[in-house]
């Protein structure tokens, strides 16, 4: 009698079917995180560039990521600020830089006692006594002292060009001479006269930046009662104006 053969039991087998649909699912999710970044980022060539490969090889290059713009956002912010007061800020500090080479000029000619610089909100203020600049009664340059006036024309030299106002002031004493008929009249030939000794010391300066007004006795920075106060009431004043303003515009557009 044939001995029966002892069946062997079924092999067990392990089914990897599921390791395809598996590596598809995580190339979609590394797909799905690489797009996220991409999308967060501001470069828009980097974005369709990404965005062209992907469409290529999931849907041969149509869906929904061709019509995906990033759109540019001119007032965007970076670091807090936006580019209109990075921008402000930064003309601040060659203002500051421009007031530091005055103050120099003034420590070297030592003129201390009449001539300050300071920063104002329309931009840097140069204010002379007039003691140095005429004599009384008169709009004409004292002869001793174009040499500093010239010198003081070299440092007006900016680039880009900034609009420069020159102002004369005086104080209450009545005029009525034959030259000068008011204090207006003499406040505005001083600031005229000291303009065109600037622009003709220097070449290089555009006459278009500069102008020049007259206050006469009506705009004080000390009392009229005393020789003391009327000293500081007696100058011209150097306005170097801001390239950008506190309210982001520029100078060009209110001029």
């Amino acid at each position: 009698m044939a001995k029966r053969t002892k069946k062997r039991g079924k092999e067990t087998e392990i089914n990897e079917s599921w390791l395809l649909p598996y590596s598809d699912l995580m190339t979609l999710l590394l797909a799905l995180f690489i797009v996220l970044f991409a999308s967060s980022s501001i470069d828009q060539v980097k974005f369709q560039k990404m965005s062209q490969v992907f469409n290529e090889i999931f849907n041969g290059g149509v869906g929904f990521m061709e019509n995906t713009s990033v759109i540019d956002n001119p007032t965007a912010r970076t670091d807090g600020m936006t580019v209109e007061q990075k921008a402000y800020l930064r003309d601040q500090a060659q203002l500051k830089q421009i007031q530091s080479e005055i103050e120099n000029f003034i420590a070297v000619n030592e003129l201390e006692d009449t001539f300050s610089a300071k920063m104002t909100d329309e931009g840097l203020l140069l204010t002379i006594r007039d003691s140095i600049l005429f004599d009384s009664g008169k709009a004409d340059i004292k002869p001793e002292n174009i040499p500093i006036a010239q010198e003081l024309s070299a440092i007006l030299e900016f680039d880009p060009p900034r609009y420069i106002v020159i102002t004369g002031h005086t104080d209450n004493v009545p005029q009525n001479t034959p030259e000068f008929r008011s204090n207006w009249e003499l406040s505005v030939m001083r600031a005229v006269n000291f303009l065109k000794l600037i622009i003709d010391s220097n070449p290089n300066l555009d006459p278009k930046y500069f102008s020049a007004k007259g206050y006469g006795e009506y705009n004080p920075i000390a009392t009229n009662e005393t020789a003391e106060g009327r000293a500081k009431n007696r100058r011209v004043e150097v306005l170097i104006q801001q390239l950008v303003k506190k309210d982001e515009t520029t100078t060009s557009e209110t001029n």
